[in-house]
């Protein structure tokens, strides 16, 4: 989960062992989102689905994105060998992802582009880890 200037401001990933590993696909891919942005234009803000698709596979990866109407991005990487997951399955974990989001942004005591400490969200995200591994 990344905001709009880039700076992370949630990150989970399993296994832990390869983060870094982790960190830098999901900061590569990051031009891959700006350039789908700027390709749908005025498109983006009249479309409700914001879900944009395969971002680009690795070898060992593929890495899907999201992004919401404030330029909030999220980014996901899951196992190529991961067949199970199709494309209707990571949009909805996106949108269950963008639904808890906005549940951390209506709390009055979170301040916008600080890093999510959240046992709810933590939760969540541990939740759908599992379910996809």
């Amino acid at each position: 989960l990344l905001c709009s200037q880039n700076y992370p401001l949630y990150i989970q990933s399993v296994p832990t062992e390869n983060e870094l590993k982790f960190h830098y696909t999901v900061h590569t891919s990051l031009d891959v989102v700006d350039e789908k942005i700027s390709a749908m234009g005025k498109a983006l803000v009249d479309q409700r689905e914001l879900y944009l698709g395969l971002l680009y596979p690795t070898e060992d990866y593929k890495v899907y994105g999201y992004v919401t109407n404030s330029k909030v991005k999220f980014v996901m990487v899951v196992d190529s060998s991961n067949t199970a997951l199709r494309d209707n399955e990571i949009r909805s974990m996106f949108r269950k992802l963008h639904n808890s989001y906005t549940d951390i942004m209506c709390n009055p005591f979170y301040n916008p582009g600080d890093r999510i400490h959240s046992r709810a969200f933590d939760t969540m995200v541990n939740s759908m880890m599992m379910q996809v591994c």
